[in-house]
């Protein structure tokens, strides 16, 4: 049997943001042991070459150096040796992200992608990892958070911990600090919640109670009658910062950035919408605990961490995910049918507002989510649409056609329930088995006993909007699209703020400003002689009436530019959805969708 791959890492001084890595091999390659870092993170779909942060790696055998040769920007491979190696680095780590790694003297955190070098050969043995608490008084309250197994390490204590695989050790993330904590069982398995940073009066208990709802249901949604999780343990661990917004998911857990003001407040009952948001996001990850992390597309069965992996299903894994997020908020009680409408109405006027959905499909979004979704530029509007936005809208299209086609016998949680037992019950006990790519088609219409040919070639392979003004009524809601009758000027462009100026961050295709020359990047000096606000120009141009022509001056690089401009009214239309007073039969459709009692 195999000896494990053994790793340590700690920190001298976490001030200077770097992590001091140790990995050993007991039994190197005789030819030169080869190791390398992923150049991306499952979840993320962009090409991140996370070994630019490593610096000053070397060798060491039996108490000699050895010397190590770079192969390429994440590869490297040591001399031949005899006897244990050991590679010492250290890696930088100032991402305050959920994707990489970051440090300082307030906490740690750190992917597995990041900081721990594959030994090539050795990806399938047992992986233990030792992680250090730092020197000094400053750290004696700090804690581990993460969802990879014990070895010697108490829980949540600095020690040994141990994953089967590599592919396990990269899939748990680490939080180390002085974090609050509490934790919740859902169905018989425990679920922590770690918040690291400041949070006055952070309701933890109410937070606790809503996500226990939220994981027992989705629990019971793929497995109805055993209510078996597919984990032992399950930990939420997220950060709380100023203004930030971010999850990533894992197998037994997840990476969650949000601002403080969307945590509950001890004492205030009110639902707010940053904690609905925020509840939204647990969900979102939480579901993909099924959804991605088990029930894959096949080109990801297994991942190849060393360059893309293309598929044209993220609208089903993001998507789907992005449909059922807010869906569980609603079944659980956690949210009420008004503000769910709400949000699904925002999500749609946020699709339609986009010309790019009338130029890519959802389909074709997903196959080149490394190139575009993930490195959008100014003219992503007008170019790309979202497999997470306009794929929950795919989803919510889906389930109703589903529902109606069957008449209420079937829907699309009888799709996703088969993915599950088909691809997704048995991943991890050796049958990697993912979805096929141009089966999907084939396969939830077997699921669903629908016909969805004509709907997957319109809305999934094509780029026709979801017919949800047709689909919803049915379902006793009503589709409203309107500009707003009080419809303010509006240049067609999307403002940021850059220092002391006002930047066209975008320009919207066919709205005044494109149709006045101005461009994306543009900085805003002046409307008719009056100068503009970093903040925008709302307050000029409510004094201005649609239809009329103004002269604006700005800098585009280091050249003033005037325009002649006409002003119009947004035309993107505004989308409400409202829930009817409808015949009984029609009011059981919708509780069928919309309740735990109606699946």
């Amino acid at each position: 049997m195999a000896t494990p791959i053994r790793y340590s890492i700690t920190s001298l001084d976490p001030a200077s943001h770097l992590y001091d890595v140790s990995l050993t091999v007991d039994s190197p390659a005789a030819d030169g042991q080869v190791f390398s870092l992923p150049a991306w993170i499952p979840g993320s779909y962009m090409i991140r070459e996370f070994g630019k942060n490593i610096v000053q790696l070397r060798g060491q055998s039996n108490g000699r150096k050895v010397a190590v040769k770079k192969l390429d920007k994440h590869t490297w491979q040591a001399a031949p040796c005899k006897g244990a190696l050991t590679l010492h680095y250290q890696v930088y780590a100032w991402d305050l992200s959920v994707r990489t790694a970051h440090l300082d003297r307030t906490h740690g955190f750190f992917n597995g992608t990041s900081v721990f070098l594959a030994a090539h050969g050795f990806e399938e043995v047992e992986h233990v990892v030792d992680i250090v608490r730092p020197e000094g008084d400053d750290y004696k309250r700090w804690r581990v958070a993460t969802a990879m197994p014990e070895l010697k390490a108490k829980r949540y204590g600095f020690g040994t911990y141990v994953a089967p695989d590599y592919d396990a050790l990269i899939d748990h993330p680490v939080e180390i600090g002085d974090f609050a904590l509490a934790t919740f069982q859902a169905h018989g398995v425990p679920h922590d919640v770690v918040i690291t940073g400041r949070v006055p009066n952070l309701d933890l208990a109410r937070l606790c109670d809503d996500l226990k709802k939220i994981c027992e249901a989705q629990i019971a949604f793929f497995e109805p009658r055993s209510k078996r999780a597919p984990v032992d343990r399950y930990v939420f661990m997220t950060l709380a910062v100023g203004d930030g917004y971010g999850g990533l998911e894992h197998r037994a857990s997840t990476a969650l950035i949000c601002s403080r003001a969307d945590l509950p407040v001890k004492g205030k009952a009110e639902q707010t919408d940053g904690y609905r948001t925020y509840l939204g996001l647990c969900s979102h990850e939480y579901f993909h605990t099924w959804n991605v992390k088990r029930i894959k597309p096949a080109v990801f069965a297994p991942y190849d961490l060393r360059q893309e992996n293309y598929t044209s299903l993220l609208w089903l894994f993001e998507g789907f995910t992005s449909y059922y997020d807010d869906l569980f908020l609603v079944r659980t009680g956690v949210i009420d049918l008004d503000n769910y409408l709400k949000l699904v109405g925002k999500t749609v006027t946020g699709v339609l507002r986009g010309s790019g959905r009338k130029k890519q499909s959802v389909a074709e979004s997903s196959f080149d989510a490394w190139v575009k979704y993930y490195r959008q530029d100014e003219n992503a509007s007008n170019a790309i649409v979202s497999y997470y936005t306009k794929g929950s809208l795919v989803a919510l299209g889906l389930d109703l056609t589903i529902r109606t086609q069957t008449r209420g016998r079937r829907s699309l949680d009888d799709v996703m329930r088969g993915l599950w037992v088909r691809y997704g019950r048995d991943f991890y006990d050796g049958k990697q088995q993912g979805v096929p790519e141009d089966e999907i088609l084939a396969i939830m219409e077997e699921l669903s006993g629908a016909d969805l040919k004509r709907f997957h070639d319109r809305h999934i392979r094509g780029t026709e909007d979801v017919p949800l003004e047709d689909l919803l009524p049915a379902f006793g809601v009503a589709y409203e699209a309107n500009v707003p009758a009080d419809a303010k000027p509006w240049l067609g462009a999307r403002i940021g703020k850059e220092g002391g100026d006002a930047k066209l961050a975008a320009v919207y295709e066919g709205g005044p400003a494109m149709l006045a020359g101005l461009s994306a990047g543009d900085k805003l000096v002046a409307i008719d002689g009056l100068r503009v606000a970093a903040s925008g120009p709302d307050g000029l141009l409510a004094r201005y009436r649609i239809n009329d022509t103004v002269r604006i001056h700005a800098f585009r690089r280091d050249e003033l530019m005037e325009f002649s401009l006409k002003l119009k009214s947004d035309t993107a239309p505004q989308v409400t959805l409202k829930a009817l007073a409808k015949p009984v039969a029609v009011l059981r459709q919708r509780q069928a969708w919309l309740t735990q009692k109606g699946r």
